[in-house]
C-alpha cells in the first residue's frame, strides 16, 4: 500500500483505525478526514488511494457518498467501510455504493491488521457478523411448514347426518337407522357414504370416535 485515505469524524476511531494500518503495512503515508466535505475535497484534489477506510455515519452526511465518488474517480482503491453498525440497510447501501470490504470497529485492533493484511490477497475484509449477514441473505427462505388439515366439526355434518352418526356410533344397524328416523335404507346408506367422505374415515369404529369426539355420544 503506498497512500490509504481514512474517514471518520472521532478522534479515537481514526487513531484506532491508524494503528491497524501501521500493524498490517508499517508506516504507509494516510490522509486523515473528519467528514465528508473535507474526505470530498481530498478526492477531488486527485490524490491517488490504493485503500480507503470509510465510517458511514458523519457529522455532515453519509460516507456513502464518499464510496460512491471513490468508485466513478478512482475504481482500483479499495473501498471498505469501518462502521459501528452491522445492519442489514447500511451494509447492502454500502455493499451497492462500491464498498469491497465491510468492518466493524469493536474488533481488537491486530485482528482489523489481519484483515486489511488480507486485501493484498484479493481477500475481502468482512466482519464475521457481516458474513454471516451475507449468507442469511443469499439462501433460500425455509419453506413455510404445511398446515394440518383442520380438524372435522359438527357444522360439516348436516342435521340428518349427525343423527345418522349418532345412531351409527351406537351400534345401531343400518335398517334400524331408517326405522328410528322414518327414512329408507338406501337413504341411510347415502348418510353414511357423506359422513364418511366428510369426516376422512372408513369404518364403524372411526364414526364411534368421531361421534364422541363431535359431542353426539
Amino acid at each position: 500500500m503506498k497512500h490509504i485515505l481514512v474517514v471518520d469524524d472521532l478522534v479515537d476511531a481514526l487513531a484506532m483505525l491508524q494503528d491497524a494500518i501501521q500493524a498490517a503495512f508499517g508506516d504507509v503515508p494516510c490522509t486523515l478526514a473528519r467528514s465528508v466535505r473535507e474526505a470530498l475535497g481530498v478526492i477531488d484534489s486527485g490524490a491517488p488511494f490504493d485503500l480507503a477506510l470509510i465510517d458511514l455515519a458523519l457529522g455532515d452526511g453519509s460516507g456513502l457518498e464518499l464510496i460512491t465518488r471513490l468508485a466513478l474517480r478512482q475504481p482500483y482503491c479499495a473501498v471498505v467501510v469501518a462502521s459501528i453498525h452491522d445492519d442489514d440497510d447500511h451494509l447492502f447501501q454500502a455493499l451497492q455504493a462500491g464498498a469491497q470490504g465491510y468492518l466493524l470497529k469493536d474488533h481488537p485492533t491486530p485482528w482489523l491488521a489481519l484483515q486489511l493484511q488480507g486485501i493484498a490477497q484479493g481477500q475481502p475484509p468482512l466482519s464475521p457478523a457481516i458474513a454471516r449477514r451475507l449468507l442469511r441473505h443469499f439462501q433460500p427462505s425455509a419453506p413455510l411448514p404445511a398446515q394440518a388439515p383442520a380438524a372435522p366439526t359438527a357444522t360439516d355434518l348436516s342435521a340428518r347426518e349427525r343423527d345418522v352418526l349418532g345412531l351409527l356410533a351406537q351400534g345401531v344397524r343400518i335398517a334400524d337407522i331408517g326405522i328410528a328416523l322414518g327414512i329408507s335404507r338406501h337413504t341411510v346408506g347415502d348418510h353414511v357414504k357423506n359422513i364418511y367422505r366428510k369426516l376422512n374415515i372408513s369404518s364403524r369404529a372411526e364414526a364411534a370416535l368421531q361421534a364422541r369426539h363431535l359431542g353426539l355420544i
